[in-house]
């Protein structure tokens, strides 16, 4: 049994879509690592390597979309990394007055949208069962 063509679409657009947010926000990570650093918590330490090594992260787990091989653990990398910026997007939330660029409106949403990127990262990156099952039933013929 196989994947039905819409899902096969719609997984390949998911992670098509969470290619492209990590790459460009991987990007962001070096070409605007001082407004990067600015929505890093002060309770944290070392706020540069924090935005460098997290852009890192992102473009390394980018990439490892790219490649079914690498795909799954790129998934949980990523995974694993968005919740460990959830601090940083709680911080703008509750600092909305340091960020007058950005609309009170889109600080509260974020948070709800990160569960959805997560959902989108696991489902996009997962093989599924009816793959296993496929790739089991070749190995078998």
């Amino acid at each position: 049994m196989t994947l039905s063509r819409s899902k096969q679409i719609g997984r390949t657009t998911a992670l098509g879509f969470v290619f492209l947010w990590f790459f460009i926000g991987g990007i962001a990570h070096f070409a605007a690592t001082d407004l990067e650093m600015r929505i890093v918590p002060p309770w944290l330490p070392e706020h540069r390597m924090i935005v460098l090594v997290s852009g890192v992260v992102e473009l390394l787990g980018a990439f490892g979309l790219l490649l079914r091989v690498t795909r799954n653990l790129a998934g949980w990398g990523l995974i694993l990394l968005t919740i460990a910026v959830t601090p940083a997007n709680v911080y703008m939330l509750q600092q909305a007055h340091q960020f007058p660029a950005v609309p009170y409106w889109a600080l509260v949403l974020r948070l709800p949208l990160q569960l959805v990127l997560l959902f989108l990262i696991w489902w996009s990156t997962r093989l599924g069962k009816t793959f296993r099952a496929d790739a089991t039933n070749r190995r078998i013929s």
